[in-house]
């Protein structure tokens, strides 16, 4: 597993409805500013499916990341098997005043475990950068 993780100053209720609501997920959900993710859909239940588009800015490649929700504990946990059978899970605990947010995932087969966790963590320090904006 690689886990990647950071502390979000903001009340949960709001680190929440910007991990899950489609409205926010687009505004943080990739890695560098040369990328953005156009498009996000997200049916927040057990056997739900959610799907990101992520793509560079300038139009040269795009790809779709997507899964199914096997588990949800409203503002603590989400699981899901993504499209391609890696398991993912995300904790929120309120922590110090704010929200630490935890991501494990199995590491795919294609790219450095390094590259991956780096990749990862960006992503997740894009979304503290947007929630301790709103």
């Amino acid at each position: 597993m690689i886990t990647v993780e950071t502390i979000v100053s903001n009340q949960l209720n709001k680190v929440w409805d910007a991990w899950t609501n489609p409205e926010h997920i687009i505004k943080w959900n990739f890695a560098s500013n040369d990328w953005h993710c156009p498009k996000a859909e997200n049916d927040l239940r057990k056997d739900g499916k959610f799907s990101y588009t992520m793509a560079a800015k300038d139009g040269s490649f795009s790809f779709d990341f997507w899964g199914t929700h096997t588990n949800i504990e409203e503002s603590k946990l989400i699981e899901t098997i993504l499209g391609d059978g890696r398991k993912m899970k995300v904790t929120f605990t309120e922590e110090n005043g704010g929200v630490k947010v935890i991501e494990d995932f199995e590491p795919e087969n294609e790219n450095p475990i390094d590259l991956q966790k780096t990749g990862w963590q960006a992503i997740l320090n894009n979304f503290k950068k947007h929630v301790e904006s709103l």
